[in-house]
């Protein structure tokens, strides 16, 4: 139970202040309005950084299947949780998201272009083209869990309490340097949990949920974390014997 409510819990933070940042940025009339890509990019990174101070102690602070996968791979996970970090992190997303669409009511009316309703929730890349969107999922996730296992390595002598900090800054980089071309889910199910609440909520003029993109950033980031946690076992972690 520690793990489901960990892991449904820091989720729900997550998504509330990643989709919150990119609420605040895009919908009209808000306070936040145009104020651009590195405060999206800076409210994501804190918004890890926050959700694994509250709840990463009692899970591990996954929130993401991709983060799961890696850690599966790299022996840090039971292989037999996956069916609970994943319902759970769906579960959290899903809520999160909703939450999002409460702080925000008045100005999703207030805001007529349906592709900004959109991105509050879910992603959608600035070129559409599935191939090379994937590659940049890949990439993105790939780098982010070569990071995170690097920040847990007991090598760095890096305190516990720094680790959720040190994750923040990994993924405010991830945003401003790879996160142009896609969005940067790098997270199955902060992408499509979010996108599943879009689809099912009252909006006036809400316009598609792009579900024939919806693969690639639940796809991209599992080839990704599954890549990134491999190479991170193949090459980095044995220097640690030289």
């Amino acid at each position: 139970m520690n793990i489901f409510w960990g892991e449904l819990i820091g989720t729900m933070l997550l998504i509330l202040l990643g989709n919150g940042v990119v609420a605040n940025v895009l919908l009209a009339k808000s306070k936040g309005h145009n104020s651009g890509w590195i405060v999206i990019s800076a409210g994501w990174g804190f918004a890890v950084g926050i959700a694994v101070y509250a709840t990463g102690w009692a899970s591990g602070g996954h929130f993401n299947p991709a983060v799961t996968l890696g850690f599966c791979l790299a022996g840090k996970t039971a292989w037999s949780l996956i069916p609970l970090y994943v319902l759970s992190q769906m579960l959290g997303a899903m809520l999160g998201a909703l939450l999002v669409y409460l702080s925000y009511y008045p100005h999703w009316h207030a805001t007529y272009d349906s592709r900004h309703k959109l991105l509050c929730f879910a992603t959608y890349p600035g070129i559409r083209n599935s191939k090379w969107n994937l590659v940049n999922e890949i990439i993105g996730t790939a780098v982010l869990l070569m990071g995170v296992l690097g920040i847990i390595n007991s090598h760095n002598q890096m305190g516990s309490g720094m680790a959720p900090y040190a994750i923040g800054i990994l993924i405010f980089s991830i945003g401003l340097s790879l996160g142009g071309p896609t969005g940067y889910a790098i997270n199955p199910a902060r992408d499509l949990g979010p996108r599943i609440i879009h689809s099912l909520l009252p909006f006036s003029k809400r316009g598609s949920s792009e579900w024939s993109y919806a693969w690639v950033p639940v796809v991209g980031p599992l080839i990704g974390g599954a890549l990134g946690a491999w190479l991170y076992q193949v090459i980095i972690a044995p220097l640690q014997a030289l």
